[in-house]
């Protein structure tokens, strides 16, 4: 039987949803890597309609053509999802210029996801931080031992994961997500203990785990090491987590 406080944890832990899309479609890749494509429907609306269904409230939309070409490609996908159903919608992939954001909000999305720009052009982010302001702002850092990846995760920076965040939490974002580059899509287990030391680090940060998750079990340890939500995306399409399980989450 679950106690009070739970329960009280358990409604302040989102669950978020992720669909990928190459080409219109809803799609995942293996460790950031284009050639381990695989295709789970042709309609990325009918998937998200069946989070929607469950009960899943917020959905992480990755523009993968956008991501690939520096500019946004699959906005239409984004303004088809955001105006036939009620997720509160992140998209990012392609951010490179304002009018990149300007297309993303104009679609429908709740918020930008900005990841290797802000480690490239911090002065542009900073600048939009304050131009859009910067709750509409998802920022995402792709970690390889504790350094920051970027450009798809080829490229690894000597930036420190934790001064990375300080930085940006003094600017006023609000939401991060942290991706453990070498557990992405490998449904091998999420990085608990940087997550867990990153919160030790920051207690107010608003951290979203990404990547590894591949069972129940795994949520429920990222509840426990202080994360406000997890991103889980391979594990539902192949069945690991079902839809049902979730719902009993939420």
């Amino acid at each position: 039987m679950a106690s009070s406080q739970d329960n009280m944890q358990r409604q302040s832990f989102t669950i978020i949803p992720a669909i990928d899309i190459i080409e219109g479609k809803c799609v995942r890749l293996t460790e950031g890597d284009y050639a381990q494509k695989k295709i789970y429907n042709e309609d990325p609306l009918e998937v998200a309609l069946q989070f929607q269904d469950a009960g899943l409230q917020r959905l992480h939309l990755v523009d993968l053509d956008g991501a690939k070409a520096g500019a946004v490609q699959n906005w239409k996908v984004l303004e088809k999802l955001a105006g036939k159903t009620n997720l509160v919608i992140d998209f990012g992939g392609g951010i490179k210029q304002e009018q990149d954001v300007r297309i993303v909000f104009d679609s429908g999305a709740a918020l930008a996801t900005i990841g290797s720009l802000a480690v490239k052009s911090p002065e542009t982010f900073a600048a939009w931080l304050q131009q859009f302001g910067a709750d509409k702002f998802l920022l995402g850092a792709d970690v390889k031992q504790e350094k920051l990846a970027v450009s798809g995760w080829l490229e690894t920076t000597d930036i420190w994961i934790y001064d990375f965040i300080q930085d940006y939490l003094q600017k006023g974002v609000q939401q991060i997500f942290c991706t453990d580059v070498s557990k992405d899509g490998k449904l091998e287990g999420p990085a608990t203990d940087l997550y867990r030391s990153l919160k030790e680090k920051f207690p107010e940060l608003h951290l979203i785990a990404s990547g590894g998750v591949a069972v129940l079990d795994d949520v429920f340890a990222l509840q426990e090491a202080g994360c406000a939500g997890v991103i889980i995306g391979k594990a539902i399409y192949e069945n690991r987590i079902s839809l049902k399980d979730l719902k009993l989450l939420i």
